[in-house]
């Protein structure tokens, strides 16, 4: 394998790892690729609690992967960066060989 000559941040590496590591941030990170979104409609949608879903709100938020924006006594989510976007349509359109664990 060739020697990499960019910088790899491995913290930020493991932060997304951990957030895509579970199926309902992944769920919630998909509904945010287009739109912002709020707890209420993101866990009627994800068809979660509104206490589950606050939990991986928080987690996500932990990350850095998305942030949160008051708006009156409403909270919007939406991902952090375009580019964390970009990089999950990516990962997800990867063809990858059957995982045998």
């Amino acid at each position: 394998m060739a020697e990499s000559t960019s910088v790899v941040d491995l913290d930020v590496l493991g932060r997304i790892g951990t957030a895509l590591a579970d199926p309902t941030r992944r769920r919630i990170l998909t509904e945010l690729l287009d739109r912002p979104g709020y707890p209420a409609d993101l866990a009627d949608t994800i068809g979660t609690s509104r206490a589950n879903l606050s939990n991986h709100l928080s987690c996500l938020r932990g990350c850095g992967l998305v942030t949160a924006l008051a708006e009156g006594r409403r909270i919007r989510y939406e991902i952090s960066d375009p580019r964390l976007g970009d990089a999950i349509l990516i990962l997800a359109s990867l063809k990858l060989n059957p995982c045998a664990l």
